[in-house]
């Protein structure tokens, strides 16, 4: 996924609504009507929504009146971006937590005698 694609897709999840939309999406593919029906906001404005999360690759649906469908292989894609984040940040608090108990153990600095 380029840098690109991957900030549309989380600039497209900045928006609390658009991550209810994907919320719903998940339990089932629906009609935008049936999409925008919880909301306070005009058909055109949930529309709105969905275009930014199509052009994102999130959710796709066949013709203006197809069902709505979220495309789950872009979360596989951001959990992939995620997860190689997360294992070098606890890697890394691995090395402190190695570095801050050879600290307690020797707190001098200095190497013990092995004598």
């Amino acid at each position: 996924m380029s840098e690109d694609r991957l900030s549309r897709v989380f600039a497209a999840l900045a928006d609390p609504t658009r991550r209810d939309l994907v919320a719903r999406l998940s339990a089932a593919d629906t009609t935008v009507g049936d999409l925008a029906a919880p909301y306070d906001v005009s058909l055109q404005a949930v529309s709105k929504h969905l275009k930014v999360l199509e052009d994102a690759g999130l959710v796709s649906r066949e013709s203006r009146r197809a069902p709505v469908r979220l495309e789950a292989e872009v979360f596989d894609l951001m959990t992939k971006w995620i997860e190689r984040y997360q294992q070098q940040a606890e890697e890394r608090y691995r090395r402190l937590d190695a570095l801050l108990d050879d600290m307690q153990h020797n707190p001098s600095g200095r190497e013990e005698d092995a004598s």
